[in-house]
């Protein structure tokens, strides 16, 4: 009972009808305090929690004491403490008052800085705006202003005086700033128009005067025209001047220089052309002097003849040999200083055509750029403008050259010298676009457009003429070179050397027919001969002198050094079997039947031939030495080119010993090994000393 008193005792303490609490919150707030650190400690030690309840209640009961007693020791530092709070109170407002006083100032002072503000923006405005004004009325009274020094200097200076060339570009800035104000309608310019008008127009007068005198000074004979080119240039304002003040005048000017410089060129280059042709050389190519001609008389008959009739004259144009005359494209010679007619003409100096196609051109070219930049220079033009001003200048000059190589070239059977004109043109023209001179372009083409075909049908003439060639009527037979393939040797040897800095299509193909048509020749050459190694020698020497000619001046890889080296070849070959058959066919006769046999395993077929093989060994050491001997004379005698000749013995002993080493070798096949015959055969070792004899190098 007593148990049951304290639980109720218990539960009365609690309000159950409570709004508050509920049965939800209860289980939280266990939840909460069995979550409590020193709950679950002292759950885990078993603590019984009503009696640690009532522990912590007394503990607080004397703290609270402490507490109270703390208080009541502090009371009066307390109460100081409270005193000095409410003095600090009234100082903060008395500092709160006194803020907001400085507050309000400083608003109102604000307002006086922003209008302050306001009125330094004015004020620079203002003057800005003043400044604008006084620069604009500054600089248009200083240009309309016109001072006395600007008048007195273009009414009496002379042009000439840097002092009259300052003056006038002053002016001409103040014609062009009055311009540009009545554009505008500056009332001021009315005040200054009518001077200015006839300061413009006394110094028009006297910069045309200045102009047309220089102008005419290049119509005085023996004038070098580069002085007075060069002292336009010095003053070329002043056709920039005339050109935007006084059009008319301008052009004026323009007009009278065309018309006096196209005279000044054309009379200069039609008399140094004809001055020029006089010093070319007197004999020069005919249209009978082609490369399949018989030896008649004719310049070729004089060149390239075994046996002329008359020396050839001193220093006389060849036509199918270069010899010099391709310097005349090597740097040094192609820029070099141009010929002077008359010098070479006392010291009777004579020249083949090309040079004087070089130094006509050289100095058409050196005019052409100087005065392209000088009428670009002076008369402000470029592009388009500036070429038909040129045309207009040189074009009568260009002309009368057109006309010239056209009439010259039309009878002109020089083809040596018409390809070298083709290469110098080629070089000028690279001349000319390295200085960015496109002015004479189209001269350049319209005289290779001459010159290409020219050369073509002159080679055609040759090609036909060699194909059209009858070798009987070119007298006696001989095997030594023929005339005619010496000069399509050194011919097509010089083409070939000037075409390899700008190789040409068209060249390599007619010099390709020219090829097909001079070894046809050779070969209805050789026909004439009744015996085939006068056949060989007549094509070996003929092959080996071209072949030598095309080595030594043309590159060694061309396509014609090629071609004669296999026909050579092949030639040589042949011709030392023919060489080596006299004495030795037999035993070559032998050696190839021998092989053949051997070759299908017919060797039994061999015990036939003891006789045979007998007969040869016996012969061979008999005569051998003097047959070696005969056949170094032999071909001694037969080849012009001993160096060749050299090489023939060379191949012809080689090809010996390779057949005797051949015939030794059939000898020791079993039919043949046991033959008694064997043992006179001559020692490899010892022909080949002996041999030595006879071949160098060998």
């Amino acid at each position: 009972m007593a148990e049951m008193e304290d639980i109720n005792l218990n539960l009365g303490e609690l309000d159950l009808t409570s709004d508050d609490l509920t049965m939800d919150n209860v289980s939280i707030h266990i939840q909460e305090n069995l979550e409590d650190a020193l709950v679950q400690e002292a759950l885990k030690a078993g603590v019984d929690l009503r009696q640690y309840s009532k522990q912590v209640e007394m503990e607080l009961e004397q703290i609270e004491h402490v507490s109270i007693k703390d208080y009541i020791e502090q009371s009066q530092n307390i109460a100081s403490l409270h005193n000095q709070i409410i003095a600090c109170d009234a100082i903060l407002e008395r500092m709160g008052l006194m803020l907001g006083g400085f507050q309000s100032d400083l608003s109102s002072i604000s307002s006086e800085i922003h209008t302050l503000q306001e009125m330094s923006l004015a004020m620079n405005i203002k003057l800005k705006n003043r400044q604008t004004v006084r620069s604009e009325l500054s600089e248009l009274v200083d240009e309309l202003i016109i001072p006395n020094t600007m008048i007195s200097v273009v009414l009496d200076v002379p042009v000439t005086d840097q002092q009259f060339v300052e003056q006038l570009q002053e002016l001409n800035n103040k014609i062009n700033y009055v311009k540009e104000q009545s554009f505008r309608d500056t009332k001021a310019c009315a005040d200054v128009q009518e001077t200015l008008q006839k300061l413009k127009i006394k110094a028009v007068s006297k910069v045309r005067e200045f102009i047309l005198q220089k102008i005419y000074s290049f119509r005085k004979p023996m004038t070098n025209y580069q002085i007075p080119q060069n002292a336009l240039l010095k003053y070329r304002f002043f056709y920039q001047f005339l050109l935007a003040n006084e059009r008319s005048v301008a052009q004026e000017i323009q007009d009278e220089y065309v018309e006096t410089m196209s005279k000044v060129y054309l009379s200069y280059f039609k008399s140094y052309t004809s001055r020029l042709m006089k010093v070319q050389y007197e004999e020069v190519a005919e249209k009978d002097d082609l490369m399949g001609i018989e030896d008649t008389g004719g310049l070729c008959f004089y060149l390239f003849s075994q046996k002329p009739t008359k020396p050839a004259l001193r220093s006389k144009n060849t036509v199918f040999t270069v010899g010099n005359r391709a310097a005349i494209i090597s740097p040094t010679e192609l820029e070099g200083p141009i010929i002077v007619p008359h010098t070479a003409q006392r010291s009777d100096i004579r020249y083949p055509f090309e040079s004087l196609f070089r130094s006509q051109h050289y100095a058409l070219l050196d005019n052409s750029c100087r005065e392209f930049l000088f009428l670009s220079d002076f008369f402000l033009v470029s592009g388009s403008a500036a070429q038909e001003l040129f045309n207009s200048v040189m074009g009568r000059s260009l002309t009368m050259f057109l006309k010239h190589m056209d009439s010259y070239v039309s009878d002109c059977y020089d083809s040596i010298a018409i390809f070298l004109c083709i290469h110098i043109v080629l070089r000028f023209k690279g001349i000319a676009q390295r200085r960015d001179i496109p002015a004479v372009d189209k001269y350049w083409d319209a005289v290779l457009d001459m010159l290409w075909p020219r050369f073509q049908h002159i080679l055609e003439l040759n090609i036909q003429s060699i194909r059209n060639t009858d070798p009987q009527k070119l007298g006696n037979l001989d095997t030594r070179p023929h005339y005619i393939t010496r000069r399509y040797a050194e011919f097509s040897s010089a083409i070939v050397s000037i075409n390899q800095t700008f190789a040409n299509e068209k060249t390599n193909v007619l010099l390709g027919q020219l090829q097909v048509e001079v070894e046809n020749f050779v070969l209805r050459m050789a026909a004439e001969f009744s015996a085939r190694k006068e056949q060989l020698i007549f094509l070996i020497n003929n092959y080996d002198m071209m072949l030598g000619v095309l080595m030594e001046r043309a590159t060694s890889d061309s396509k014609e050094v090629e071609s004669f080296q296999q026909l050579l070849n092949a030639r040589t070959q042949e011709f030392i079997e023919e060489l080596l058959s006299p004495s030795f066919g037999g035993m070559i006769a032998f050696v190839k039947e021998s092989e053949s046999i051997i070759e299908k395993g017919q060797q039994e077929r061999l015990r036939s031939e003891e006789g045979r093989v007998a007969q040869l060994v016996r012969g061979f050491s008999a005569t051998w030495k003097q047959a070696v001997e005969a056949l170094s004379q032999d071909v001694m005698r037969s080849f012009t080119n001993f160096k060749n000749g050299t090489s023939i013995i060379q191949g012809a002993l080689t090809q010996l010993i390779q057949y005797y080493h051949r015939f030794h070798k059939i000898l020791s096949q079993p039919p043949l090994r046991n033959l008694p015959v064997c043992s006179e055969l001559i020692n490899l070792h010892h022909l080949m000393v002996e041999l030595k004899k006879h071949k160098p190098n060998f």
